[in-house]
């Protein structure tokens, strides 16, 4: 058998090499355009930023070792220009001479990955402006920092790369400004984490500017202006293209395969193309996302190897493993904050008509009496029928990856919040609580759901009116500190002894600092015949973080 794949990186990478190890007299060949193969992509950033410091630890593999582990013919700055899906061919161009040849296949495996987005925007080609797709684009863009020590640096976008790229060019020496047009960074989460992310940010010194426009760019002397819609323009020195990626389709579509709705090839569960000769796997593919039930595209790392695998577990084998998709579960490092995401955030599930509830919690990383325990938010989505989950998001310092991988888990099998209620951790102070936060949203979740809590969102404070009462239930200090416009103090220890000055016909919003006092004080309110009491989700943490950042981006707020 004759294997032809066209993609060097994580997808092609993992399908030749487990193709080589279910077949050990195939002739396989890899083309890669690029200059090098099997690269960790999701390691560039920290390469710029100096974190990484040994270039060569970006490589798993070289095209030489690759070829003497597997026996694989790897051909780099080799194009495959088209594909002849009818005899089964392929026209490659060699990218140093120029040549053009032909070579057969067996079956083919298309992993050709993502482009990054490069609007029509005057002046994008200007010197110092760059998007970081592969170890070329980093070498060029680790050059020319080096000219700038204590520079100017403008990313725009604000997903992933662009975060991180933001990080490690600030761990350089340079000032650094985030442009997005969103109202928001982090667009797969939502406001409520995002908002705590955007003023851990800031706080480092991070110029962010959200729900802002770029327009173009000129030159001026050494400078580039990165033109604004309607503000001044901002003075850089270097500019990183973050504003997203697109799967790369046109080798597929020029041969004829059925590309998408979300613009990526399609392929069924075998992750086999409209063709059954050509498969197909990583940034280029669209598949139905098994939430929402919508085909989308995946850009991450981990799914693209895992496909690789059943890739060629299906071509050697034949078509017996299926690929379930994936839930876009996601981790990035934000200086001292790590955010997560895995399954659909609210906005989408809403945007997409699914009905969820949402539960919230601020949750020691370990034990409290133990030193350097850190505050961890934990938002997860669900349903309201059944309680499956179908999304969770988590903000905090330590212990992040732990958490969101549990949550990944529940929400990839299917599973529901009554399973986090239950699930067994390892428990030692240094490492977690007898409590740990995931079985901590897994209550606030089931007493949502069992209506026993009835929580409505921070939004939700600036809709009420001079009927309705909004008690702070924290202590005297506490709430002399900083609390709510409008609010009432009644100490939770306090509550039952004060009962009679609270009216039992009015509409009740209870908060504390983070939740669990707000839940206690709405149970004894209610166990005591008051109707309508509400608890405001996040309490005081959350309304103060996320206030604060609508009043800076001037964001009208509904509920």
């Amino acid at each position: 058998m004759r294997y032809i794949i066209i993609g060097g990186v994580a997808g092609g990478a993992s399908t030749a090499a487990r193709l080589r190890r279910l077949d050990e007299k195939a002739n396989i060949l890899l083309f890669e355009k690029g200059a090098h193969i099997s690269y960790a992509n999701c390691g560039l950033p920290y390469y710029i930023g100096d974190v990484i410091t040994e270039r060569n630890k970006l490589f798993v593999q070289t095209a030489a070792s690759f070829k003497q582990r597997f026996n694989i013919d790897v051909r780099v700055l080799s194009e495959v220009i088209s594909i002849d899906a009818t005899q089964k061919k392929v026209t490659v161009k060699n990218l140093l001479t120029e040549e053009m040849y032909e070579e057969s296949y067996d079956k083919l495996v298309l992993s050709p990955g993502a482009e990054p987005l490069r609007p029509p925007l005057e002046g994008i080609d200007t010197q110092g402006i760059f998007t970081l797709r592969n170890v070329t684009d980093t070498d060029k863009i680790k050059h020319y920092v080096k000219q700038f020590p204590k520079g100017r640096a403008v990313i725009i976008g604000a997903g992933f790369i662009g975060l991180e790229m933001a990080e490690n060019l600030h761990h350089l020496g340079m000032q650094v400004t985030i442009v997005e047009m969103g109202n928001q960074i982090l667009a797969p989460a939502d406001f409520t984490i995002a908002a705590l992310a955007q003023q851990h940010l800031r706080s480092k010194g991070i110029d962010l500017r959200l729900k802002t426009i770029v327009a173009g760019f000129n030159k001026t002397n050494n400078n580039i202006n990165v033109l604004v819609k309607d503000e001044d323009p901002i003075e850089a020195d270097v500019v990183i293209l973050s504003i997203g990626v697109k799967p790369d389709t046109k080798l597929a579509a020029s041969a004829g395969l059925t590309i998408g709705n979300a613009r990526g090839i399609v392929v069924n569960e075998y992750l086999q193309t409209s063709n059954a000769d050509i498969y197909a796997v990583g940034d280029a593919i669209e598949f139905v996302n098994p939430i929402t039930g919508n085909t989308m595209p995946t850009f991450l790392a981990g799914p693209a190897n895992k496909q690789g695998r059943i890739c060629a577990n299906n071509i050697v084998l034949g078509n017996h493993q299926k690929y379930h998709g994936a839930i876009n579960t996601a981790i990035v490092k934000l200086f001292d904050l790590t955010v997560a995401v895995a399954g659909v955030a609210s906005k989408h599930l809403a945007a997409a008509g699914i009905k969820h509830l949402t539960a919230i919690v601020h949750s020691g990383s370990h034990a409290g009496y133990y030193p350097n325990a850190q505050q961890m938010s934990i938002q997860i989505v669900f349903s309201p029928t059944d309680g499956k989950l179908l999304g969770a998001q988590v903000a905090g310092q330590d212990g992040v990856d732990k958490r969101i991988d549990i949550l990944s888990s529940v929400i990839q099998r299917g599973s529901t919040i009554y399973e986090l209620t239950e699930f067994e951790h390892a428990y030692a102070p240094p490492y977690s609580s007898a409590k740990d936060p995931v079985n901590m949203i897994g209550f606030v979740a089931e007493n949502i759901l069992q209506n026993r809590l009835k929580v409505v969102p921070w939004e939700k404070t600036t809709q009420l009116n001079g009927d309705d009462i909004l008690m702070d239930v924290r202590t005297k200090e506490e709430f002399e500190s900083g609390h709510m416009h409008g609010a009432i103090n009644i100490p939770v220890d306090e509550l039952r002894k004060r009962l009679h000055e609270i009216s039992k016909e009015k509409n009740i919003y209870v908060y504390c600092q983070v939740g669990l006092r707000g839940y206690l004080a709405q149970r004894i309110l209610v166990q005591n015949d008051f109707i309508n009491v509400n608890n405001i989700s996040g309490g005081y943490y959350l309304w103060k973080q996320c206030t604060q950042e609508t009043e800076l981006i001037n964001l009208p707020v509904t509920a």
